[in-house]
C-alpha cells in the first residue's frame, strides 16, 4: 500500500487547463487559463508547486509534509478542505479526480452564513499530451444502472473500506428523478426535480441537496446551505466515458467533523 506522500507523487508534472467559476445556480462567471506544475525536489522529498493563472501573480508553494486536512488515494485523486464546520466561518473543500493524462478538480465554498457561495471547476491535462474535452453533462448521460466499487479512507489513518456499489437513476412519469443507491446491504432511495442543468433533491426542505451539471462531464453535489448539527457531503462526479464515471465524496458528521473520503469508480451496465 502506498504512503500518502507516494500517492501525492502521482500528480507530478505540468498540468495545463483552466479555472472556471460558476454561481451557485450554475451561471458561468469567468474562465481563466492556468498552468499548475508540481515538481519533486531532493529525490521527491519536497514538492515545489507553482500555480500560474492568466493576469494573476504566480502562487509558489514548497512543502515536504501533508496537512491534516488532505487525503490522497493511490491513483493520485485527493481532497483537501475544512476539517470542521464552525459557526460564522467560511467552509469548503477541493475534490480532485485523475484519469490517465487528465485531472478534474472542483472547489466548493460556503460563506460565513453557510450559504453555497462559489464553485470553481478546474479542467487539466498533462503538457505534451492530447487534450480531450468531454461534452457538458446532461441528465440523460446519467440515467441507467451503474455498478462499481467504493473505496473509503479516513483522516485517522484506519484501514480503508472497499465495498461494491449499485446505483440506479430513472425519470418517472412526471419527469422527477428517482435515485436508488445500494451498498453494504442498504438501499437509499431519493427523488429530485430536474430543471435544465440543476437537479434538486428537495424531499426535506431543511436539507435540500443540489447537483449542478457542468462542462467536461462534471457534476457538483452539495447542500444549498450547510447547517450545524446536520451531517453533510460534498461530491464531485466525472463522466469520463459514456459508461465510465468517477465520484468523490467528502463526508462530515452531525458534529461538523470531517470523517471520511470516498472514491467511487462505476460502470453503466444498463441504460433507461
Amino acid at each position: 500500500m502506498k504512503s500518502q506522500w507516494e500517492c501525492l507523487l502521482q500528480n507530478l508534472g505540468e498540468w495545463q487547463g483552466s479555472f472556471t467559476r460558476f454561481s451557485p445556480q450554475g451561471k458561468l462567471l469567468d474562465d481563466v487559463k492556468s498552468v499548475v506544475s508540481l515538481e519533486g525536489l531532493n529525490h521527491n522529498q519536497t514538492i515545489r508547486q507553482v500555480v500560474s493563472r492568466q493576469n494573476q501573480q504566480d502562487l509558489v508553494l514548497e512543502y515536504s509534509s501533508l496537512g491534516r486536512n488532505v487525503l490522497f488515494f493511490e491513483n493520485g485523486a485527493f481532497s483537501q478542505g475544512s476539517i470542521q464546520l464552525a459557526p460564522f466561518t467560511e467552509f469548503g473543500a477541493e475534490l480532485g479526480l485523475i484519469h490517465d493524462n487528465r485531472r478534474l478538480r472542483l472547489v466548493q465554498l460556503f460563506d460565513k452564513n453557510g450559504q453555497l457561495d462559489k464553485l470553481t471547476l478546474i479542467r487539466e491535462h498533462l503538457a505534451g499530451t492530447q487534450l480531450t474535452e468531454n461534452p457538458p453533462l446532461q441528465i440523460d448521460d446519467l440515467l441507467g444502472e451503474w455498478e462499481g466499487e467504493a473505496t473509503t479512507i479516513y483522516p485517522d489513518w484506519r484501514s480503508p473500506d472497499i465495498i461494491p456499489t449499485n446505483l440506479t437513476l430513472h425519470l418517472d412519469e412526471s419527469d422527477r428523478l428517482i435515485q436508488s443507491l445500494n451498498f453494504a446491504g442498504h438501499t437509499i432511495t431519493s427523488t429530485a426535480t430536474v430543471q435544465n442543468s440543476i437537479i434538486l433533491f428537495d424531499q426535506d426542505p431543511q436539507k435540500q441537496i443540489q447537483v449542478l451539471l457542468l462542462p467536461n462531464g462534471a457534476s457538483a453535489t452539495s447542500p444549498l446551505k450547510v447547517q450545524l448539527r446536520q451531517s453533510l457531503i460534498l461530491e464531485v462526479g466525472w463522466l469520463i466515458q459514456p459508461n465510465l464515471r468517477q465520484r468523490m465524496i467528502r463526508s462530515y458528521n452531525d458534529k461538523g467533523e470531517w470523517v471520511s473520503l470516498t472514491l467511487v469508480q462505476e460502470h453503466r451496465i444498463k441504460t433507461y
